[in-house]
């Protein structure tokens, strides 16, 4: 299963990526950005999640993340910025250009992955609270450096329907995710997600930075 988003927006050019045939040296982490769309329902959280199209199919937060494009004409001007707190934690780790570029990378993949937008006409950035970020192990042959938004879908224009990529596109309650076989990355995050709702709302924004190394390694920013 897995939520909506990867890296899809004008980018500063990135580092050189280590030669895939070089022995013993990791591949560079890709910048990248996934979603967490969340709701309210009866009294219960829920977050949109789906099943990728491929072998084999199991429950994971987010779209596997793709390299980023080059630079181009924005689709679409996208209204309002990122809150102060959001582009300070997108910017810990990340140039300004950068870190709104992740941001926009977000709202789009949201949309051309279930429909949805957020916002009436334009990616509305304001509505985004940064969660964490993760890095992809060193053993793997692709590597991501990815962070998690969240947003509530109160902010969503549009209608759900899945692109052709993603599977059974649908709400499921927080409580009963971690029953299902989620990736170990997955379960990682959707513990952060539950620190950060235990948060009074008016001090989320100054919980600590969390990133994880690798699948388990959990350190602070």
């Amino acid at each position: 299963m897995q939520g909506c988003c990867h890296v899809a927006a004008p980018l500063p050019p990135a580092p050189p990526a280590a030669p895939a045939t070089a022995p013993g040296r990791p591949a560079f982490p890709r910048h990248a950005a996934s979603l967490l769309w969340r709701r309210r329902q009866d009294g219960t959280v829920e977050i949109l999640m789906a099943a990728r199209r491929r072998p084999p199919l199991h429950a994971q937060l987010a779209g596997l993340p793709r390299r980023p494009r080059r630079p181009r004409r924005p689709r679409r001007p996208c209204r309002h910025r990122a809150a102060p707190e959001t582009r300070a934690a997108l910017e810990r780790r990340a140039p300004p250009r950068l870190a709104r570029a992740l941001a926009i990378a977000a709202a789009r993949e949201l949309e051309e992955e279930t429909g949805l937008r957020l916002g009436a006409t334009a990616p509305e950035l304001d509505a985004f609270a940064y969660l964490c970020r993760a890095v992809t192990p060193p053993a793997s042959p692709i590597r991501f450096n990815a962070r998690f938004l969240i947003a509530p879908a109160e902010r969503a224009s549009g209608t759900l329907q899945g692109s052709g990529e993603l599977e059974d596109l649908a709400w499921h309650k927080l409580e009963g995710l971690l029953a299902l076989p989620v990736a170990p990355i997955t379960a990682r995050v959707l513990g952060e997600f539950r620190l950060w709702l235990a948060q009074p709302e008016e001090t989320r924004h100054a919980l600590p930075l969390i990133w994880y190394r690798g699948r388990e390694t959990r350190l602070q920013e």
